[in-house]
């Protein structure tokens, strides 16, 4: 990804996430070097599988475990996040009730999707109402990281 065509977008707090995103000025920023992991899927889940690359984001976007993924997928429009966009992670083990989270299912998969506990389990929501919860059991998930910043390009940005 480009960094010269590149648009970033800040998750602001206690806000709910589809209204919660302010543009960061990269040029105004120290950048910071944080790992691209590979895809997460914003769809059905899909496979997990590492990469190596990294991505420059501006300081005030990384924490102390920050990484990043791409988006495949359009489950998480809803949220102002779009298929080809790479999201900055915050690794967490844990989410509240209705944060969007990277979230991996059996050991083997990995969605991107708002995670709501309920009496039965766990519901991995889509923020795209065509698309169906996953509902699974709470030993079935394992959150990996909550959703912090986006990294679009600049021909896809709204």
């Amino acid at each position: 990804m480009d960094i010269a065509t590149c648009q970033f977008l800040e998750r602001l707090p206690n806000l709910p996430i589809a209204d919660s995103w302010a543009p960061v000025d990269a040029t105004s920023d120290a950048l910071v070097e944080v790992p691209l992991l590979g895809q997460v899927s914003a769809g059905m889940p899909i496979e997990a599988c590492l990469d190596s690359a990294t991505l420059q984001v501006p300081s005030r976007m990384v924490r102390r475990n920050t990484y990043a993924l791409k988006v495949c997928g359009n489950s998480m429009i809803d949220c102002n996040i779009f298929d080809g966009d790479v999201i900055i992670i915050e690794r967490q083990e844990s989410a509240e009730n209705g944060e969007t989270a990277v979230v991996m299912i059996n050991d083997q998969e990995v969605t991107l999707k708002k995670l709501y506990i309920e009496k039965n389990g766990v519901r991995l929501q889509p923020a795209n109402e065509t698309m169906p919860p996953i509902f699974l059991k709470n030993s079935d998930i394992r959150v990996l990281g909550l959703v912090m910043g986006v990294a679009r390009q600049e021909e896809m940005a709204a």
